[in-house]
């Protein structure tokens, strides 16, 4: 490696003395001993002379920061977030600006005193190396180090030793150039002096390795670096290009690495022709080409690590069993590197050499932060201190990769403690394993996995099925079993202990192996993986044989059961989901014999987590299909009421897709005159906002049934109400359910007369079959869905025979998935047509025959037959408007319930009957009628006058003569009430018949 020309007025070897203000005090920007520009350490550490801090960074080839470690944070204050994607040319001191490339071939090392600015403003002299390598990612980039107090000052006495033995005073090498490799640094690489061609002015800057922090043209970068392909040339740029960008020919030279058996200059232990690349199976870091015989001299070089000394590798033929260790370590294709107790690196072997593309050398001493700054590293160096306190082998959560790799590019590790002849822990061992598959094949592998339709998981709300789709898309591709326990119910905190949970998914390959999905709950032991991974929440992989699961194979079935099917590893994956533990997945290999890997960990978590949405949708779906589902049950009629009109039949069916329950419903309403009301109708929307709507509209109609309104005018009443819902709840939520575009359908049915009036608001019309076998829809004229204000509604009267058959119903009984509606329609009529015996049974008949397939929409049917009240039932007489008339009209009306043996209720009636023929020869118009209606149940007395006025029920005082009739009615019947129409109002009363 060649040394980068110092600052201007610097001599190479030489302490500079430290400029003191006026005021005596030392300037902090300058430590004692250091001038500005020198490198601090030339003059030696010193007693009680703090060293500085390790630093590092990674520049790309156009300048770009893309690596930060925590010390560099701490020597120049910036935090990754202030530089990571800025041009490096900005961390310069004043004045130091790069040289302008010249054309010479691209240096691999280079070192040099540079000045950096700190954060706070004041100018740091420090001492650098910055190192070329071409990641596995193809991309090419610097690796900028500061060098430590320690190596400094050995730095600097070993180069004044060789300086006076070669006579060239200002011959001086730092860590890394070629006397660490084997070889000395040649003659031209002394940098040259003032004035000398190649130098700088004696008022300029030190290009140093500021060359790095300047883009191809030697000008500092102005954005982030293009990454996407290596730059060409041997050493991944341009051979023109001189070395980093912005280093001018003569400033720094290529230096060569790693010739075969440098183990005493190198580091390297025995046999450690792998480096050079000689070694079998090996993947060595590939250096540059030498191109002479080391300069002597080298050989002295003490190394730095235990190992062989000096004089190349064993013969094999007479190899000891410490030289066959030393060649495996060497040799071996995965990669090996040993940490001190202070997480600093002391040995790495060929092949972490070549993945890491750095030189053994340049990484020693160094903590894996500092050489491959990356949240990889700081999560890697977080288990090799766990390893320190516990001693026990931990794999590493994320896999190892050069700084800008992939992370697919990365091997999965495992950290294991080095212990003495004592049994202390001296050391940790970072063993990063060859992969069996090509990242790419991995990811193949992934996207088939995760991309299969025939592998979908939560393709449906069933939590059963959810949980089934997650161990059949798992078994056999990355697992021998599969199996999914979930909680009893969804755990809202993590658990602090053992939780009873229930099987409910299992498979094996080949099928019909392992334990099935059982329906009682079982709890699993504190130490098992099921609950440990419950209580942490994290993944985790485990061998059999691991002892901390002795505990558990020795008391738990379920381990019992894996030995048995010869389990080696499992993995053990929580199902977490919106902050709820839901359960567990555990993934088994008894017949693949490869252990899982933590690629097979991350995607197990992928898979693991396509079921926990899938089975949190279910589990809140089902919870709020529940809620809906009792709501919408608890506002539809539980039971129908008794009336002499219809015979009556009804089905409700909830809606089977993912939309949930919606609002659709149907009522049975009994009026006066032993006729009957008949309401269907269909609120848009689905869930539980729906059905409240849907319970507020039935009650209304209800309120307005009760006052006996005909069908148009209840319509309008109704669609006034949707209009003053929407306007209160838009106010105060968006997507509340207002009851807009509601539709219904109305009807009234006489028994007496035969006739339907109806009326209908964007609802389908009904349909009726006749007993001669016709069938055809009712002429309802159609009006426009309720919450749209201002369109009129109409009604119609139809008379029907008697033994009508009548459907109501709301149109997902019409939504047809593979018929068009003109075939469902025909396949009604059909069913109406050829009736069963019983009205239940047509309604199951009409459902099987049209739905082929579970609704997508709610169904509502109401199935009636109509009946007629004989006249023997119904007494009318005309009363002419004479007070006269009273005692006339309680003569007919005892004899008539004596004619229908009621004479026990003719005292009643006749008080009824007196009052109310009073008040209407008193207020009321001629003509005016009296009717008796008899029914199986019930006595209906109706009073007609032709007058628009309507009584009122109040409390007489003591001394009032009058206001006391209506009273007595209300005290001596169930109900009564007054029914108008456009020419006429009803007064009438109903009595239960005992």
């Amino acid at each position: 490696m060649e040394r980068l020309p110092t600052s201007p007025g610097e001599h190479p070897g030489t302490a500079q003395p430290s400029p003191v203000p006026a005021d005596g005090r030392p300037d902090p920007a300058h430590p004692s001993g250091t001038a500005p520009g020198d490198r601090p350490g030339t003059a030696g550490p010193g007693p009680g002379r703090p060293l500085p801090p390790a630093a590092t960074a990674v520049i790309s080839e156009q300048g770009v920061v893309t690596g930060w470690s925590e010390g560099a944070r701490r020597l120049l204050g910036y935090a990754p977030a202030d530089v990571m994607g800025r041009p490096a040319a900005g961390l310069l001191a004043q004045g130091a600006a790069p040289i302008e490339p010249a054309g010479a071939a691209s240096p691999q090392d280079l070192s040099g005193t540079l000045a950096l600015r700190h954060r706070d403003g004041h100018d740091l002299a420090l001492p650098l190396t910055a190192t070329r390598r071409t990641t596995t990612s193809g991309i090419t980039e610097w690796l900028v180090t500061t060098v430590s107090g320690d190596a400094a000052a050995s730095e600097d006495a070993g180069a004044n030793e060789a300086a006076a033995a070669s006579g060239e005073a200002e011959a001086a090498a730092v860590p890394g150039d070629a006397a660490a490799y084997g070889e000395a640094a040649p003659a031209a690489a002394t940098p040259p002096q003032d004035g000398a061609p190649g130098a700088p002015a004696p008022d300029g800057p030190a290009p140093a390795v500021a060359a790095a922090a300047a883009g191809d043209d030697g000008t500092p970068a102005a954005g982030p670096s293009d990454r996407g392909a290596p730059p060409g040339g041997p050493a991944g740029g341009d051979p023109a290009d001189g070395g980093p960008p912005g280093v001018a020919p003569g400033a720094a030279q290529r230096a060569p690495e790693h010739p075969a058996g440098a183990e005493a200059a190198g580091g390297h232990p025995a046999g450690a022709e792998a480096a050079g690349g000689d070694a079998a199976g090996a993947a060595p870091y590939t250096g540059p080409p030498t191109d002479g015989p080391p300069a002597a001299g080298t050989a002295a070089a003490a190394p730095s690590h235990p190992g062989p000394q000096a004089g190349g590798a064993p013969p094999i033929g007479s190899a000891t069993d410490e030289a066959l260790a030393a060649r495996a370590f060497a040799q071996s294709p995965c990669m090996f590197a040993v940490f001190d107790a202070d997480l600093r690196l002391l040995r790495a072997n060929a092949a972490m050499e070549h993945v890491l593309s750095l030189p053994e050398a340049r990484m020693r001493g160094l903590r894996l932060t500092e050489f491959l700054p990356d949240p990889v590293s700081e999560e890697t160096e977080r288990t090799m201190s766990l390893v320190l306190r516990t001693g026990r082998p931990q794999q590493a959560p994320t896999a190892l990769r050069p700084t800008g790799g992939s992370a697919e590019a990365g091997r999965p590790a495992t950290v294991t403690p080095l212990r003495d002849d004592d049994g202390d822990i001296r050391a940790v061992c970072l063993a990063a394993h060859a992969r069996t598959e090509e990242p790419e094949h991995h990811l193949t592998r992934q996207r088939m996995l995760l991309e299969d339709p025939g592998a979908g998981i939560g393709t449906t709300l069933d939590l059963e099925r959810t949980a089934q789709e997650l161990t059949d898309a798992a078994v056999p591709r990355l697992a021998d079993s599969a199996a999914v326990d979930l909680c009893e119910t969804p755990r809202h905190s993590r658990p602090t202990g053992p939780l009873p949970l229930r099987r409910t998914a299992y498979r094996s390959h080949p099928p019909g192996t392992g334990p099935p999905a059982g329906p009682d709950p079982v709890t699993h032991p504190a130490h098992s993986p099921l609950t440990l991974c419950l209580t942490t929440g994290r993944s985790a992989v485990y061998r059999m044989d691991d002892p901390s699961l002795a505990q558990w194979r020795a008391g738990d079935p379920a381990a019992a059961r894996l030995d048995r099917a010869g389990t080696h590893t499992l993995m053990a994956v929580p199902l977490l989901m919106a902050g709820s533990t839901l359960g567990v997945a555990l993934f088994t290999r008894d017949r693949n014999p490869h252990p899982f890997t933590p690629d097979d960990l991350q995607l197990a978590e992928q898979l693991t987590h396509r079921a926990a949405t899938g089975i949190h949708n279910a589990r809140r779906f089902t919870r709020e299909r529940t809620t809906t589902m009792t709501l919408q049950r608890s506002l539809l009629p539980h039971t129908l009421p008794e009336q002499p009109a219809l015979d009556i039949a009804t089905r409700y069916l909830p809606a089977g897709s993912e939309a949930g329950v919606g609002g659709d419903w149907f009522d049975v309403i009994p009026l006066s005159g032993a006729r009957v009301a008949l309401v269907v109708g269909d609120v848009v929307g689905h869930g539980i906002r729906a059905s409240a709507t849907m319970g507020r509209l039935r009650t209304a109609v209800r309120t307005l049934a009760d006052v006996d309104l005909p069908p148009d005018e209840l319509l309008t009443r109704l669609d006034d109400l949707v209009l003053h819902l929407s306007t209160d709840e838009s106010s105060t939520s968006a997507d509340a359910t207002t009851g807009i575009g509601t539709t219904c359908l109305y009807a009234i049915y006489d028994p007496i007369s035969r006739e339907l009036t109806h009326a209908r608001a964007g609802h389908p019309p009904p349909a009726a079959a006749t007993p001669d076998g016709g069938v055809y829809f009712l002429d309802t004229p159609a009006g426009p869905p309720l919450g749209l204000g201002g369109l009129p509604f109409e009604t119609s009267t139809t008379t029907l025979a008697e033994g009508t058959l009548l459907a109501f119903y709301t149109n997902g009984l019409l939504n047809p998935r593979e018929t068009d509606i003109d075939q469902t329609l025909d396949t009604l009529f059909t069913a109406l047509a050829h009736p069963s015996s019983g009205l239940e049974a047509t309604c199951d008949r009409i459902l099987t025959t049209l739905l082929t397939h579970p609704p997508t929409d709610d169904i509502a049917l109401l199935i009636a037959r109509t009946r007629t009240l004989h006249p023997h039932h119904v007494a009318t007489w005309a009363l002419p408007h004479d007070p006269a008339v009273v005692t006339e009209a309680r003569r007919r009306t005892t004899e008539q319930l004596t004619g229908w043996g009621l004479a026990e209720a003719a005292f009643i009636t006749e008080l009824i009957v007196s009052e109310l023929v009073t008040n209407a020869i008193r207020y009321g118009k001629p003509p005016i009628r009296l009717r008796l209606i008899h029914t199986d149940t019930t006595l209906t007395t109706e009073v007609t006058d032709h007058s628009s006025t309507s009584p009122h029920l109040r409390h007489a005082h003591t001394y009032d003569e009058n206001g006391r009739g209506l009273y007595l009615i209300a005290q001596l019947t169930q109900r009564w009430g007054t029914r108008h129409t456009p020419t006429s109002k009803t007064i009438w009363t109903e009595q239960t018949l005992l």
